[in-house]
């Protein structure tokens, strides 16, 4: 069976550390390519509801960035053939130094960093810090860019770009039409390899986009599914399992 590539995204402790690592281990067996791993954050810029409840759930433990980093160890350990990205918001990476945190970032087994508001043309140091560790910083695209800026980015030289399929929160489910794969290719017209997310939840949305992305991007759709199951470990590890295979083939 054809796959397409997906980078399924967790946030770290969720809901609790045990489950966390159950649902992780879920999207790998389900297929899942790079586990992109969101360091808790208070404050969200594009998280919509079900990532930020999460969030304010995980905070409320005092979970510390030291956790999340010590959690992305254990699933590199595990999942040693997995990619690692590491999700979060500017504060969280400038506050320690942006260098140290990098460092740091790579020793746990990050590969790619993506930072939505540091923008890629004023990000505090990230690009040349991530490629002194060995990472890929992977810079965030958005509809809402103006053309100029758009094509700025595309000729850049980044290895990969986020393309956010439309402007908003995550979470709410997006529509794959003609104006969003032009969107794509306007993203990857430098040669970046391009991901494509912001409310992904089915496999239909997959297969529309297999053509025009190097992966799909899904989160909310899994942060939901561990919610519901929470109770039961095996129920949440089959939900995610199965979304993640429906999602990845084609």
């Amino acid at each position: 069976m054809e796959k397409i590539k997906l980078m399924s995204h967790l946030v770290a402790g969720y809901p609790t550390d045990e489950l966390s690592f159950t649902a992780a281990k879920a999207l790998v067996d389900g297929g899942a390519d790079i586990l992109e791993i969101q360091l808790p954050f208070s404050d969200p810029s594009a998280d919509g509801p079900a990532i930020q409840s999460a969030c304010t759930e995980v905070l409320q433990r005092g979970y510390r960035t030291s956790e999340g980093l010590a959690f992305i160890k254990k699933l590199h350990e595990n999942f040693p053939q997995t990619k690692i990205y590491l999700m979060s918001y500017a504060s969280l990476v400038y506050t320690p130094g942006v260098d140290d945190f990098c460092k740091r970032a790579s020793e746990a087994g990050v590969t790619g960093m993506i930072i939505p508001d540091l923008p890629f043309d004023c990000d505090e140091g990230l690009t040349s810090s991530c490629k002194k560790y060995g990472m890929d910083n992977i810079p965030v695209a958005s509809p809402s860019m103006a053309p100029e800026r758009l094509a700025k980015l595309s000729e850049a030289g980044f290895r990969y770009i986020y393309a956010s399929l439309r402007t908003g929160i995550t979470g709410t489910e997006t529509k794959i039409d003609k104006s969003i794969l032009e969107f794509l290719k306007q993203v990857g017209k430098g040669g970046s390899k391009v991901y494509g997310g912001f409310g992904i939840s089915n496999g239909e949305q997959s297969k529309a986009l297999a053509s025009s992305v190097e992966g799909v991007i899904a989160g909310s759709v899994f942060v939901r599914l561990i919610g519901a199951n929470r109770a039961d470990k095996d129920a949440l590890y089959k939900a995610v399992r199965d979304k993640a295979k429906e999602l990845s083939d084609l």
